[in-house]
């Protein structure tokens, strides 16, 4: 069976989609697509049907990635149930994910990004919407290392699974 990873930022149009964009490459080159599924979602609609953030296309094609997305809502009735791994960009979406599982079913499923970083001195991936270029090129230095981890995790997951 699958695995379902789901990154969340706010509008879901620079971080999420950029997250979603580097773990699909990372799959590929480990030949994990038929393993693993990725998507992103936003904890707001404003931007529901956009693609991401020119900006954030732009530095994420410098390093390879594309990032092809249409932002979209996140959705407690399926998004819970059809994800294993819901990885929030921040504290703001890990408290608005976290809210919306009203009877703490599926805690277990959401994470911060943050909790796979291993060398920056960051506790959440910040925003670049409104900041300078070189913001755009921190939130990629993150996730790289925040989704090498995580996929390390999920690969773990998948073996432990395989031998029971």
């Amino acid at each position: 069976m699958k695995k379902k990873v789901l990154f969340v930022c706010m509008g879901n149009i620079c971080r999420s989609p950029a997250a979603e964009g580097i773990m699909k490459k990372m799959i590929d080159e480990y030949n994990l697509t038929s393993k693993i599924e990725i998507d992103s979602a936003g904890t707001i609609g404003y931007h529901q049907g956009e693609p991401a953030d020119a900006r954030m296309s732009r530095h994420a094609s410098k390093r390879g990635y594309k990032l092809s997305s249409l932002s979209r809502k996140f959705n407690p009735n399926a998004d819970f149930q059809n994800f294993d791994y819901i990885i929030t960009m921040d504290d703001d979406n890990y408290q608005d994910i976290i809210s919306l599982d009203m009877k703490g079913e599926f805690q277990r499923k959401i994470h911060k990004m943050a909790d796979f970083f291993t060398d920056h001195g960051y506790t959440e991936v910040p925003d670049p919407y409104y900041g300078s270029p070189d913001g755009f090129e921190i939130v990629l230095d993150l996730l790289e290392q925040g989704n090498k981890n995580l996929l390390n995790k999920i690969r773990e997951d998948i073996e432990a699974e395989s031998e029971k």
